[in-house]
């Protein structure tokens, strides 16, 4: 059986477009401390080809991409402590 993962936060950023997408989650990442995990609602097509890319060049860890089989995704992910 896989590990569940325990999500401490979520975003919901399918009202928005791009670059926004990624601005809203990266505050949302902001908020939560260091180790702590945010589940981040997106719709398909351009924020899950950019947003997973803009979060993990920001050094944070993808954990998962979730289809919702309804047009959006869930993308879970780690936030990097302070290097």
């Amino acid at each position: 059986m896989a590990e569940e993962i325990k999500v401490d936060d979520t975003v919901d950023i399918t009202d928005v477009v791009c670059p926004v997408t990624f601005v809203k989650a990266k505050v949302a990442l902001e908020e939560l401390e260091d180790g702590q995990v945010l589940s981040i609602r997106m719709n398909d097509g351009e924020p899950v080809q950019n947003v997973p890319r803009s979060i993990k060049d920001e050094g944070h860890q993808i954990l998962k991409l979730l289809d919702n089989q309804d047009g959006t995704y869930n993308l879970i992910v780690r936030k990097a402590g302070e290097e």
